[in-house]
């Protein structure tokens, strides 16, 4: 049965120690905002059925998302996964560099061999930049390079129904090869909440902590109040705001998360012109914007 050949599958990823099986139970409604990306996974959520193949379409080949730290970029990962009704590997770029020479080009092998047996799935690359950030860096006589090398080269030729999904939260550092056009089918942007998305984020947040209570919260006003927050600082500010509440023992409420929310360091204040200058590179034109301005 698919069940039984999908636990065997899992058997030889966890054993390959390369890759990670992922449960992804991540659904549209748990991401606020963020709409265009939504659709843009909607319109294929039938892409890799016999269908469309008849139909003679291609086999969609992956999406890179760059942006802000915090945003969605990983959630977005396991929602597609979900979505589409395929199993989700998470790669670890990290864990492929060997001591032994040669070790790490053998991994990059061994690892499109899996995903490829696999097939069709999403493999889930998260924060490649890490990686290919440490190429110039690393003292590693080229290592780096082949691995990549050998991870673009599948990209632009692999026929098998992999779902390439990368997240970078730093663009600069990215191999002009690696955002050719045809290694993606698309680049998404994905930036800060806007006024309208930081609202849902706190809907989506607080409707699942007090399924029968949240709309008497104050959305409106603590998305006023969180102008440059990401939605994973949202859902600190919330909990912080709880832990107020909790402490002096009653019920949280809009004041408790605008306490929270002055306790938060939002990172775009730590790092504000390297976010600046991400976002103004966004807008430039050569990218799709995740959210709908």
């Amino acid at each position: 049965s698919f069940s039984f050949i999908l636990t065997e599958k899992k058997q030889i990823i966890d054993q390959s120690e390369l890759l990670e099986f992922c449960i992804a139970n991540k659904k549209m409604l748990d991401l606020g905002g963020l709409e265009n990306l939504k659709n843009w996974i909607k319109i294929r959520s039938d892409a890799f059925s016999q269908q469309a193949l008849e139909y003679g379409l291609p086999y969609p080949k992956g999406l890179l998302l760059v942006g802000v730290q915090g945003t969605g970029k990983s959630m977005a990962a396991q929602i597609i996964a979900c979505e589409w009704n395929l199993p989700l590997l998470r790669l670890d770029f990290g864990r492929l560099f060997g001591s032994l020479v040669g070790q790490s080009e053998s991994r990059i092998r061994r690892v499109i061999e899996l995903v490829e047996t696999l097939a069709p799935c999403i493999l889930w690359i998260d924060e490649i930049d890490k990686t290919f950030g440490q190429i110039n860096s690393r003292g590693d006589s080229g290592t780096t390079s082949r691995v990549l090398g050998t991870f673009i080269t599948w990209l632009s030729e692999k026929t098998a129904p992999v779902f390439v999904v990368p997240t970078a939260n730093n663009f600069d550092v990215l191999p002009v090869e690696l955002i050719r056009k045809g290694r993606f089918d698309e680049i998404f942007f994905v930036g800060l909440p806007l006024e309208e998305e930081r609202k849902l984020i706190f809907s989506v947040h607080l409707a699942k902590l007090r399924p029968d209570s949240w709309q008497n919260f104050d959305i409106t006003l603590l998305s006023q109040e969180s102008k440059n927050f990401s939605g994973a600082e949202i859902q600190q500010s919330i909990i912080e705001g709880m832990h107020i509440a909790f402490n002096e023992n009653r019920e949280f409420t809009t004041n408790d998360i605008r306490r929270g929310l002055q306790e938060t360091i939002p990172i775009a204040k730590m790092n504000f012109e390297e976010i600046e200058s991400l976002q103004n590179w966004a807008l430039s034109g050569r990218f799709r914007i995740a959210s709908t301005l």
